[in-house]
């Protein structure tokens, strides 16, 4: 995924950028960067690997000598940012966060209308924020060339542009991610997620909509482009990515949460009779808190994460040491676990890998039956939009294997419907196999439709693009 953050202010930004930036660390996992205005007019920029160690370790001795008044950083999942730009449109830096799926088609586009070349990053891809930087750099303003790129790309991107004069903040086309504007005395800062301003002494003062393009300047902030009518924001962010204190469009994450698990509870009245709800950490507890207050059974704890040292299981690039690091943070509790009934609550189910090991060890601590309920539908269709997931096919996905393990290789869009379906035989068959392969007791994954009621939007604002393949 990744995370941005902004600062204009009045008086030196360095802090708040480095503490606004830090809590966005949830969100990526390879590199951390920051790029500041200095005094004397010249940019000063660095960037850090984070992929073994903390955000805060890497920069805070930078930022001991980055002072200015105008700053941008960024948590990334993949390339190096923020970039720093000398071109027709003067000196710039960018950050962006999102995925332009339309990325080989556009850089043979560029290619074959002059621009000589593009850097390669270890890997030999190409930067996809330098893409955007060329993009940008064809218009004859920078607002121009943030508008062509929404016109542009296909899947999403948001950005924050860091001039001399201010920082340009637009959020992407059909604000499938966010940017949420604070305020305090002196100062305004842009951020993905909006908790990470309130320690720093800032309140939500305007959240952009759709395609909406502002400039920040430490006096207040400016609309240049009106937000569009369609909205598509990634339902996920609420299920998963986003950090509990968050918000997006008014709808805090743990009460989007808690309302998950009362809506799967409501389901499952009178079906099993567990002795405990339990919730896999961190994004499936207070789903897990949800279900519990419902259903009135106990919530435990039968295993805790070691947060010291282990990041969350996504960080690695190589899907074994992400089982490894998913096994080793887990510590069991076995009095809360031998013996017992146990109703288990996790975001979601995409490879089964992590889930059935993480069932199988609670049966070798003694369990006597677990019940899976993910708190989102099956996902049968790889995200397209957000760099949702290291997954390179959608066979990856467990019920895409199923699928395939059902029908065979004749399967088609109207067949994929099918099973998107949790009325139909078809989705009661895939579910069952996926029970199987994975050693529950029970499963039932969440309706899409209540899942989209647990947020209390109105579904026509929400992406469901991974659960039912509708754009």
């Amino acid at each position: 995924m990744g995370g941005l953050f902004g600062v204009a202010s009045k008086g030196d930004c360095s802090l708040d950028l480095f503490f606004g930036v830090d809590y966005h660390s949830h969100l990526g996992t390879r590199r951390g960067g920051l790029a500041v205005l200095g005094k004397d007019g010249k940019f000063i920029r660095t960037i850090h690997n984070i992929q073994n160690s903390p955000f805060r370790t890497k920069f805070e001795n930078d930022i001991n000598e980055m002072h200015g008044s105008l700053g941008i950083g960024c948590i990334s999942d993949y390339e190096p940012q923020p970039l720093l730009v000398n071109s027709h449109l003067g000196n710039f830096a960018i950050t962006t966060v999102g995925i332009v799926t339309n990325k080989d088609e556009l850089i043979k586009e560029v290619l074959e209308s002059g621009h000589t070349h593009f850097l390669e990053m270890s890997g030999g891809e190409i930067n996809q924020t330098e893409l955007i930087v060329t993009l940008i750099n064809q218009k004859k303003t920078i607002l121009d060339g943030i508008k062509y790129v929404q016109e542009k790309v296909k899947g999403s991107m948001t950005m924050l542009v860091l001039t001399p004069e201010g920082i340009y903040a637009a959020r992407d086309k059909l604000g499938r991610t966010p940017i949420q504007i604070g305020k305090k005395e002196g100062a305004y800062c842009a951020s993905f997620e909006n908790f990470a301003y309130v320690n720093l002494g800032y309140t939500d003062c305007h959240e952009l909509g759709p395609a909406e393009i502002d400039f920040i300047t430490s006096d207040g902030y400016k609309v240049l482009q009106e937000p569009g009518k369609e909205m598509k924001i990634c339902t996920f962010l609420w299920i998963y990515y986003g950090y509990p204190t968050a918000s997006y469009e008014g709808v805090n994450v743990e009460t989007m949460r808690y309302n998950c698990g009362k809506y799967l509870a409501l389901r499952d009245k009178d079906s099993v009779k567990p002795d405990a709800v339990a919730g896999v950490p961190d994004s499936g507890t207070a789903h897990a808190v949800g279900y519990a207050n419902e259903s009135g059974i106990p919530f435990t704890r039968p295993f805790i994460k070691y947060t010291p040292t282990w990041p969350r299981s996504f960080m690695p690039t190589n899907q074994e040491q992400r089982n490894l690091i998913a096994h080793m943070k887990l510590i069991p509790v076995q009095p809360l676990i031998k013996g017992k009934k146990i109703l288990l609550i996790d975001d979601s189910i995409v490879r089964g890998t992590q889930l059935r090991e993480t069932t199988d060890f609670l049966y070798q601590s003694g369990a006597k039956e677990v019940h899976i309920r993910p708190a989102c539908p099956p996902l049968v269709y790889g995200c397209k939009y957000l760099n949702f997931s290291r997954s390179k096919s959608e066979m990856d996905l467990i019920t895409r294997r199923v699928i395939k393990k059902l029908e065979g290789d004749n399967v088609n869009e109207e067949t994929l419907k099918k099973y998107c379906n949790p009325d139909s035989k078809e989705y009661e068959t895939m579910v069952e196999e996926i029970r199987k392969e994975l050693h529950f007791t029970t499963l039932r994954f969440h309706r899409l439709d209540d899942m989209l009621d647990s947020t209390g939007l109105d579904h026509s604002k929400l992406c469901t693009f991974c659960w039912n393949g509708v754009e």
